[in-house]
């Protein structure tokens, strides 16, 4: 038996086009239902990284390693955790969380400060989702901490921001939440998540500053910082993965070939 060859034209429009609608339908909707991402930094990928000593690099600002979204006052280090310096063997990172860089932030001797400015539009929040650890700096003026460490505390602070300009935020404040960490040995990482709900109803026209500031602790890091404007407290969004349509598409092609092949097969028989 003999098939007569299927035209391209004809098995796109009733087998793939549909196909690809629906996948690009449904990452619509999963983005629809979902807050709107405004910033992630998991801080793996540094410009120009230079450790200054001590696994740290002290001398650039934290807008020259990852872009222009930050202001800030004092250093703001950028930790290196897969070097051999720091306290003399390099940091430890027992869940792997914090990968190879995380930002240090004092408070005591500078009073280290970050802000970014965000417009939330309508939504009722600005939500955060973070790691932060208790560690300490083996030069530059430190350890600061004792051997077994301190409990970090950071706050972040949700200003009014009507001119919309960066700064670190100096207007009425909407809201602020604290995390609290956990005390660890100075050159080891111990994670702990939080999510965030900023209220930003009090948004004169939705633009905000967010501060990120330790409050006690002496020395900490954060890291995979998660921003998201949503109309749900806590809903931090979904950070798309890389390359996903392509992977959809991709799909949809293989099925494509598949059936293709099969029916050429069966033709040439």
């Amino acid at each position: 038996m003999r098939f007569a060859p299927v035209r391209f034209e004809r098995c796109f429009t009733r087998i793939v086009a549909p196909l690809i609608s629906t996948a690009v339908l449904g990452l619509s909707s999963l983005t629809a239902q979902a807050g709107q991402v405004l910033f992630y930094q998991d801080f793996e990928n540094p410009t120009g990284f230079r450790n200054d000593g001590h696994d740290v690099n002290i001398y650039k600002t934290v807008n020259q390693l990852y872009g222009s979204q930050f202001t800030q006052t004092y250093t703001v280090e950028t930790l290196y955790l897969k070097g051999s310096a720091a306290f003399g063997h390099g940091y430890s990172d027992p869940s792997g969380k914090g990968g190879n860089y995380a930002i240090g932030m004092q408070h005591n001797k500078q009073d280290d400060l970050l802000g970014m400015a965000f417009n939330v539009g309508t939504n009722a929040y600005l939500n955060i989702k973070v790691d932060i650890s208790s560690i300490d700096v083996s030069g530059f003026g430190c350890p600061c901490l004792p051997a077994n460490g301190l409990v970090p505390v950071f706050r972040f602070t949700l200003y009014d921001n009507p001119s919309g300009q960066s700064g670190l935020g100096s207007g009425a404040v909407l809201d602020a939440l604290d995390i609290t960490g956990k005390a660890s040995p100075q050159a080891v990482f111990d994670w702990t998540e939080a999510v965030l709900p900023l209220s930003a109803k009090g948004s004169t026209n939705g633009n905000v500053i967010l501060r990120i500031d330790l409050i006690s602790g002496i020395y900490g890091a954060f890291d995979n910082l998660q921003i998201a404007a949503s109309d749900v407290a806590g809903d931090v969004g979904r950070v798309p993965e890389p390359g996903a349509f392509s992977l959809a598409a991709l799909g949809v092609g293989m099925l494509y070939r598949r059936r293709w092949a099969s029916r050429s097969g069966m033709a040439a028989g």
